[in-house]
């Protein structure tokens, strides 16, 4: 390891002072990627500080603090009264895993789960349905990494990071409970709120809570499958409640069960998964009613309430309900990109502080994400995203309608989502669906089993729209119109 240095640094590393990188980073990166790509090979000696400083043209302060990172990283070793040396971790990385090839299968018995068996398919196809995803290139990705970026330059903050609780940043929580009360008319304290990266944790935390082998759980005969797979997992025994175009039949329950019979009811009263249908207020008030009365927990998932595109609605079952028996689910920042998404549960504050020991199992959150999130609330940032993105899905929604109507008119009676990002389109005849989603896949649609719904009674499709733009939108529908007519051949 004392090759002489065969190449000038100034050749491979280049300074560009109008970034916003430091410049000791842009050494570490641009060093970093000569090794990667072979310019710099593992064992070739390196000049000193000085030296560098000079083919360089920065202070030597700022060499040795380039060194000092790459040396950290790995990528450099320094022998006393010989010199420094480039080194490849990666490389020896590489050479270390080669011999033995790594087992296939486990040398121990361990459980398999039918019940976890997840739904989502792979594909290659240039354009897709989804059950209701929105579209992340609405809102710049670079206006959130500015936030986040803010909130990492805290030193008040980063000095505190191994003090936080598993229950999260405080100020966020506190942004977040303003910002529920002030967007749905709630009256939250913050040590009202269970905060977690998504649903299903969640729900988990709550069958741990709730739930025993063999305890009742209600859910639509329609309802969400990742929601039924979590209460399935925890052993509940799943009962459902017929439907109607106006969502569950209350009247049902009263009807099939008695007191003491139901532990948990599940629904979306706001944009029913995955009919997309509204609850009445008077089944509302009555479902409220008869948990009062039996004495069953409903757990009312709004996690859709962001995008609603009437101003007016009926209230949530969480306000009409006064004997705490209600918990509330709802999610925060559903048109951002995913890693800034939060879900939220809202209960009684006993319930929470016994909900949290559960979420230690996950470990903490993002302190410096829930910052930033924080101050979009505070300075007011959210709510100009907000109505950027729901003006934009508005208008997708109608114009995905429009094209339904124009290209499947004797196939489906349009029914126009009063909020989400999904269409439920029940057909007129049956058909397979399963053959459809084959033709449009050789088409270049992808249509997920997840949009797919067929039974005895029922043939239809959860379109999500949100995710295509009006330029996306007359191509996917054009496929899926000649799909349906090659179907019927």
């Amino acid at each position: 390891m004392s090759s002489p240095v065969e190449i000038s640094f100034g050749q491979i590393i280049k300074i560009d002072r109008r970034k916003s990188d430091a410049v000791y980073l842009q050494i570490v990166y641009q060093f970093i990627n000569a090794v990667q790509r072979r310019i710099l090979e593992a064992g070739q000696r390196i000049p000193g500080s000085r030296i560098l400083s000079r083919e360089l043209g920065v202070h030597r302060k700022t060499i040795v603090a380039a060194l000092e990172e790459l040396q950290a990283q790995g990528w450099i070793a320094a022998k006393p009264n010989v010199g420094t040396f480039v080194r490849d971790p990666g490389r020896n990385a590489e050479r270390a895993g080669m011999g033995v090839p790594f087992p296939e299968s486990a040398g121990f018995g361990f459980r398999k789960s039918f019940i976890l068996d997840a739904p989502d398919q792979h594909n290659e196809c240039p354009y897709r349905f989804t059950t209701g995803e929105p579209d992340y290139r609405i809102i710049k990705t670079d206006e959130l990494a500015r936030f986040y970026s803010v909130a990492l330059k805290r030193k008040s903050l980063i000095k505190k990071l191994s003090g936080f609780t598993v229950q999260g940043n405080p100020f966020f929580k506190k942004q977040l409970s303003y910002y529920i009360n002030q967007t749905k008319g709630f009256h939250i304290a913050p040590e009202n709120l269970l905060i977690a990266q998504s649903k299903e944790v969640i729900l988990y935390i709550l069958t741990q809570l709730l739930i025993r082998p063999q305890d009742v759980v209600l859910v639509g005969e329609l309802s969400y499958h990742f929601s039924n797979m979590v209460f399935r997992q925890a052993g509940a025994t799943l009962k459902t409640i017929p439907m109607d175009t106006q969502g569950i039949k209350v009247d049902f329950i009263r009807n099939h069960f008695q007191k003491g019979d139901i532990r948990v009811l599940y629904v979306h009263p706001q944009h029913q998964y995955p009919t997309t249908v509204n609850l009445p207020e008077d089944r509302r008030q009555a479902l409220a009613e008869l948990a009062r009365e039996y004495g069953f927990v409903i757990i009312e998932d709004d996690t859709d309430g962001e995008l609603s595109y009437e101003k007016v609605t009926a209230p949530p079952l969480v306000k009409m309900a006064t004997t705490g028996n209600v918990i509330y689910l709802g999610a925060f920042g559903q048109f951002l990109t995913p890693g800034f998404q939060v879900n939220f549960m809202i209960a009684p504050k006993d319930l929470i502080e016994e909900a949290y020991k559960y979420l230690n199992i996950f470990g903490h959150s993002d302190i410096v994400k829930e910052q930033a999130l924080a101050e979009m609330i505070h300075e007011g940032d959210i709510h100009r995203y907000h109505r950027k993105a729901l003006k934009i899905y508005h208008s997708r929604r109608d114009h995905f309608a429009q094209l339904l109507k124009t290209h499947l008119p004797d196939r489906v009676d349009v029914h126009v989502p009063a909020g989400g990002l999904a269409f439920w389109q029940p057909f007129n005849q049956p058909f397979s669906l399963s053959r459809l989603a084959g033709i449009c896949q050789a088409q270049g649609l992808f249509l997920p089993r997840t949009c797919l719904y067929q039974n005895q009674k029922i043939t239809a499709l959860r379109l999500g729209f949100g995710h295509l733009n009006e330029e996306e939108m007359p191509e996917v529908v054009k496929i899926l119109s000649t799909a349906l007519n090659l179907n019927s051949i």
